[in-house]
């Protein structure tokens, strides 16, 4: 009973997000308790309280798109949207063209970019970053970053990477 309740409730969170779930569906099938101890990891995927949505969004979408997976970019993406980013904005990360955003979003894609292909020459940024919106954003970024980057792995562990490939993420 309980796994045909998270089943059904992957399938309207399925739509939602716009992609496909398939591989939670494997979590809820295969492991009640793998899937619970992911399931606590997901509020972090959504903590932001200081840091403003468009660096927020900037950040993620860059450090998922690291990890070369159309479908969860097109997620964050999704989410993105949702979350009222302007879609010139997003359509300026997609295309990588950070000179074409603002400048709060343009230095979260810069340090986003530093960090996720460790360049260690991040710090500059940080300090920008700190100083504009304070410690507790910077927290976020990170946790933002870092967090969105398990999707993709996850999916790809689990086999599910098979639709981890380029593809044209719709803005």
């Amino acid at each position: 009973m309980l796994r045909w309740v998270l089943l059904r409730r992957l399938t309207v969170t399925e739509r939602s997000l716009g992609e496909s779930l398939d591989w939670m569906r494997f979590l809820v099938r295969t492991s009640l308790r793998a899937f619970f101890t992911f399931f606590r990891f997901l509020p972090m995927t959504r903590l932001r309280r200081t840091l403003p949505r468009g660096p927020y969004h900037v950040a993620r979408i860059v450090a998922v798109r690291d990890e070369d997976c159309g479908p969860c970019v097109q997620t964050v993406v999704n989410v993105a949207k949702a979350d009222g980013v302007p879609l010139e904005i997003l359509r300026a990360v997609l295309a990588r063209k950070p000179d074409a955003l603002p400048e709060e979003c343009a230095d979260a894609y810069h340090f986003a970019e530093k960090v996720v292909t460790a360049t260690a020459d991040e710090g500059a940024l940080r300090e920008k970053i700190r100083a504009r919106h304070g410690d507790e954003a910077l927290v976020e970024l990170a946790l933002a970053m870092a967090a969105c980057r398990v999707f993709p792995i996850t999916k790809r562990a689990l086999g599910f990477g098979t639709s981890c490939a380029r593809v044209t993420v719709e803005v």
